[in-house]
């Protein structure tokens, strides 16, 4: 509606187009949840190489870190999902979702009600959201919370049933099995000194890191997953790590040259696991390589000696000119970090300074799934080209959040 349209129409004709203009938008917010589900059950990771549907959206279309969490929340409710195995899982609120397709339905309305099924034991569940539906109808969503704690309060007129959150009493104990399926399972339980010191550690390295790529949406059994990961590598890499049959502790991976060039295939993890080529390729970047001549029945012939691909002196550099994680906004130290080949070596990449980025485990696997590009630009300086996707002119971006060398210009 132009400005002059504005001042000279009616009031009720006014707020008709307005609401015309609010079922529009409602509408498309469903449908965009309806996708972003989709996307989510076919794997954000493998189609566009973000940890999660979130993170990906607020890239997309430069929302915050909340509002993204929020719309994605509330999409999950209201669409059908899948179980790990491929099982069905029905909405929440298939009713509501129905509604809101149709755009009678504002988001305080949906969040309202959904708050009050998760509360609904499931046999009483359609006719309450039907009850609330049909209030929604003529009152607004606090006069709908109103009736949803009034149906709750006559469902358990004695609350909720209290859950025993009695901790047992922990031991030093550890399990550490791996399955047939190549998934690692850790069990323990600990006195209460060694819980808290393990404690403080991963909620140090478990915190969220918000960068340019988006904020961090990883959920906190994800968040204290990579954490563990990271203390294994602080760990690996300590000086005081104890000698394993005269070296310091590793893992094998053995792979062909030509597989790991490619990026195909399968490598040899340790005694019995297996990764990807490309998993292969992303470690390849910095770790202790021993080159190894095989036969034609995979015989050993000869064995070559150990070597750094990034050496001390080449990552003291690396500290130095990244002072941490060069990703775009991302506030990882260097001691959180790894030296990543620009242009691989398995495809004769130089382990030099102007080859190699500094980058934390997140970004580094992010770099090799994604359209995510990373070069030295003119002043020696790391940048990163976004993906098309994200930006179809590609405008180099820079990590200004490090704190620069005291004498630096």
């Amino acid at each position: 509606m132009a400005d002059n349209a504005v001042w000279n129409a009616e009031p009720e004709a006014l707020a008709d187009r307005l609401g015309e203009l609010f079922a529009e938008i409602r509408s498309r917010e469903a449908e965009i949840g309806a996708i972003l589900v989709g996307i989510e059950q076919r794997g954000v990771m493998e189609m566009f190489g973000y940890r999660s549907v979130a993170r990906f959206l607020e890239h997309l279309a430069d929302l915050p870190r909340h509002a993204a969490e929020v719309l994605v929340k509330r999409a999950r409710q209201l669409q059908p999902g899948l179980a790990l195995d491929g099982t069905p899982i029905p909405p929440l609120a298939p009713e509501v979702a129905s509604v809101a397709r149709e755009g009678r339905l504002s988001d305080p309305m949906i969040d309202t009600i959904v708050t009050v099924l998760r509360d609904v034991p499931p046999e009483h569940r359609d006719r309450v959201e039907q009850d609330l539906l049909g209030f929604a109808a003529d009152a607004g969503h606090k006069q709908v919370a109103t009736l949803g704690a009034r149906i709750l309060a006559h469902l358990h007129p004695d609350g909720q049933p209290p859950q025993d959150t009695e901790p047992a009493r922990p031991d030093r104990e550890l399990s550490l099995r791996r399955k047939r399926s190549g998934v690692w399972e850790l069990h323990g339980r600990f006195d209460d000194e060694t819980g808290t010191r393990a404690s403080a550690v991963l909620d140090a390295l478990a915190q969220r890191r918000s960068t340019d790529e988006g904020p961090d949406l990883r959920s906190p059994l994800e968040r204290y997953g990579d954490a563990f990961s990271d203390a294994m590598d602080l760990a690996a890499n300590s000086p005081e790590l104890p000698m394993q049959a005269g070296e310091r502790a590793h893992v094998m991976v053995a792979i062909s040259l030509e597989d790991l060039k490619t990026g195909i295939g399968k490598a040899l993890l340790g005694d019995t696991g297996t990764i990807s080529a490309a998993e292969a390729r992303l470690h390849a970047c910095d770790c202790m390589v021993i080159p190894a001549v095989l036969g034609s029945h995979s015989e050993p012939l000869d064995v070559g000696r150990l070597r750094r691909l990034v050496p001390p002196g080449i990552r003291r550099a690396l500290y130095l000119r990244d002072r941490g994680c060069a990703f775009p906004g991302c506030h990882r130290p260097p001691r959180h970090c790894q030296g990543h080949h620009i242009r691989h070596w398995s495809e004769g990449g130089p382990t030099e300074l102007g080859n190699l980025v500094l980058m934390c485990a997140h970004h580094h696997r992010l770099l090799h799934r994604s359209g995510w590009e990373v070069r030295i630009a003119a002043d020696g300086l790391p940048e990163f080209l976004p993906p098309t996707w994200l930006d179809r002119r590609r405008k180099p971006r820079r990590n200004n959040l490090h704190e620069p060398l005291p004498f630096a210009a």
